[in-house]
């Protein structure tokens, strides 16, 4: 895991190659000024700029803690990037999306993780665990592992999900410490067994300082979305508290995930 300060890059959008058609938010792969291909997540999609947030801060978290994720950069869209596109729906939401987006970068031949084909160690199916637990990912499921198999390595994708409390602004300090009772769908759950363990190494890691850094990287346009803020610097330091008290009450998530893992058997 590194110590650094995390840094984002930006990328401007020059070619839209396909949609991926998953889930409502038709994320897709795209080309840009660098070189390289991206799936870009779009700020016009259904859930807006929060997905984005939520992809940032549950990726940069997990990278934190030395677990592998793609390149998390900033993508420029270009009103003009759109009118090109046949698709009505897709440049509807290119045009929706005009500005800065999410993109991760396109871990080419990777195949989607099958816990039934693969298995992986109870040290980092735990940190999987943990870390859904801490930034309630409720979409790390058999139906839905949104993990990759690349390079005989595994990766972890698709964190729009995560951080749902931010939906519901009001009731944050009740959520921040609620255990995570969809834990027992979690696909990994079977094989974390060093919880405790894994416990106490992230709470090392992820000190109020990284916490604070992890948040600081959000767009000020992405937080201004939000009128429910007088300023962006109360929106940043809402995110900062619910994570710190949730880490402060990481012992209620991880109770609630060893119960659950013990009703499996």
């Amino acid at each position: 895991m590194s110590n650094k300060q995390p840094e984002i890059r930006t990328v401007d959008i020059t070619r839209y190659v396909t949609p991926l058609r998953e889930g409502g938010s038709l994320p897709a792969i795209v080309e840009a000024d660098d070189g390289f291909l991206y799936v870009l997540k779009f700020r016009g999609a259904g859930q807006g700029v929060k997905a984005l947030i939520a992809e940032l801060i549950g990726g940069e978290i997990a990278r934190a803690l030395g677990l592998r994720v793609p390149e998390i950069v900033f993508a420029n869209v270009d009103e003009a990037f759109g009118r090109t596109e046949p698709d009505e729906e897709i440049q509807d939401l290119l045009k929706a999306s005009v500005g800065l987006n999410l993109a991760l970068h396109y871990l080419s031949g990777s195949i989607t993780f099958d816990p039934a084909v693969t298995t992986i160690d109870a040290k980092l199916a735990s940190q999987i665990v943990w870390l859904d637990c801490l930034l309630t990912n409720m979409d790390r499921t058999v139906r839905n592992t949104n993990m990759l198999w690349w390079h005989k390595e595994l990766w972890l994708i698709d964190h729009g999900a995560c951080l749902y409390f931010h939906h519901n602004w009001q009731q944050w300090e009740e959520q921040a410490i609620r255990p995570f009772v969809l834990v027992k769908d979690h696909v990994l759950l079977p094989l974390a067994t060093e919880l405790d363990a894994v416990d106490a190494a992230c709470l090392s890691i992820l000190t109020n300082e990284r916490i604070g850094h992890i948040v600081d990287l959000i767009p000020g346009e992405w937080l201004s979305a939000d009128t429910s803020f007088q300023s962006n610097e109360q929106h940043r330091k809402l995110y900062v508290q619910f994570l710190e008290s949730r880490l402060a009450h990481s012992a209620i998530f991880v109770k609630e995930a060893q119960y659950a893992k013990k009703s499996l058997i």
